[in-house]
């Protein structure tokens, strides 16, 4: 199979129903990608499939042949993902770091389908998990992307410590 990641052609030999995950970490060495549940629940996994944020731990590699592939280790190429990158840097977003391959993957993909999105959007769009708890930062990167810098801390309080069904949301 011929996968298209980074603006690169890979000819890859997997099962078809290999998880893409697998193939992009285990095969490419592309390791930015992290597994986290393996159920596509906390997003350390996330990359963009044409543009869209999708789950590469249970994505069947077979379903992304001839689609355009971006991992972390790509996203810099495309100018939103590299001024999402600035602001995480910025920001200071991490603290582990585990998850935040896939949080600038959600960003990324939020700005660049809405560029200047409302705290709604924001909340609706980063559903990623983060156990160090770095959501404020996470939204004030993404304010700042958005040239919304202004936003009150108060607000981005408010927004950060909401919380649906038991998942704190960005």
């Amino acid at each position: 199979m011929e996968l298209h990641i980074n603006g690169k052609s890979y000819e890859v030999h997997a099962e078809p129903d290999t998880p893409l995950l697998w193939v992009i970490r285990d095969e490419l060495g592309l390791t930015g990608t992290k597994y986290g549940c393996g159920l596509a629940q906390c997003g350390a996994c996330s990359v963009l499939i044409d543009g869209v944020v999708a789950r590469a731990c249970v994505l069947p590699v077979a379903g992304v042949v001839g689609r355009q592939i971006t991992t972390i280790e790509g996203v810099e190429a495309d100018p939103v993902g590299r001024r999402v990158v600035d602001a995480w840097v910025r920001h200071q977003v991490p603290q582990c770091g585990y998850c935040q391959s896939g949080q600038v993957m959600a960003a990324t993909a939020l700005l660049r389908e809405t560029p200047h999105p409302s705290d709604e959007q924001i909340s609706a769009a980063m559903v990623n998990l983060c156990r160090c708890g770095t959501y404020n930062a996470i939204r004030a990167a993404i304010h700042e992307v958005a040239g919304q810098a202004g936003k009150s801390s108060t607000a981005l309080n408010e927004a950060a410590g909401a919380e649906d069904t038991g998942r704190a949301q960005a």
